[in-house]
C-alpha cells in the first residue's frame, strides 16, 4: 500500500459525505478502498444498504461497516477455503479500535439513542446536527482503518 496520510484520508471521505453525495458507510469504503489501491464499478453500490446503522434498523454503524468491507476487499480470502485469519484479525483491530474511542459500534448507541428509522429519531437527528456527529465516526473509522489495512496488506 503507498504511503498514505490517514487525516487527508479521513477529511476526503468527511467530505464526501458533508457534500451530500455519499452516505457514511459509501464514503468510508471508497476513501479506503481507493486508498488500498482496490475499486470498482460496485463501489458504492455495495455499501448503501450498510448505511444508517444497517438501512435504519439501529444496527451498526455505516462508518464502520464502510470500514469492515475495505478491510475485506483487501484482506479477504480469494478462494473458499481460504484463510480467514488475516480479515479477522485486522476487523478484531478496527473495531476495538473503534469502540475504545467511542464506546460502541452501534448507530443509535452513537448518536444517544436516536432511531433513524422513526420520523421522530429523523427529526432528532436533524434538529441535534446528527450529521456533524457522524462526520467524526467517519473520520475515526478512516483513521483506524489505514493502519489495519497498511499491517495486514
Amino acid at each position: 500500500m503507498p504511503v498514505i496520510d490517514p487525516d487527508g484520508q479521513a477529511e476526503r471521505a468527511v467530505a464526501l459525505f458533508g457534500a451530500g453525495d455519499y452516505l457514511c458507510a459509501e464514503a468510508v469504503l471508497l476513501t479506503l478502498a481507493e486508498a488500498a489501491g482496490l475499486g470498482g464499478s460496485c463501489l458504492p453500490r455495495i455499501a448503501t444498504g450498510f448505511c444508517s446503522g444497517l438501512s435504519r434498523t439501529c444496527g451498526p454503524c455505516g462508518a464502520v461497516t464502510g470500514a469492515v468491507m475495505a478491510i475485506g476487499l483487501a484482506l479477504g480470502r480469494t478462494a473458499p477455503r481460504g484463510d480467514l485469519d488475516p480479515a479477522y484479525a485486522a476487523v478484531n483491530e478496527f473495531i476495538e479500535g473503534f469502540t475504545g474511542r467511542h464506546g460502541s459500534i452501534d448507530c443509535q448507541a452513537l448518536l444517544d439513542g436516536i432511531d433513524l428509522g422513526e420520523p421522530e429519531g429523523q427529526a432528532r437527528y436533524r434538529a441535534e446536527d446528527g450529521r456533524r456527529r457522524c462526520q467524526e465516526f467517519i473520520r475515526s473509522a478512516v483513521r483506524l482503518a489505514l493502519p489495519v489495512l497498511r499491517a495486514g496488506g
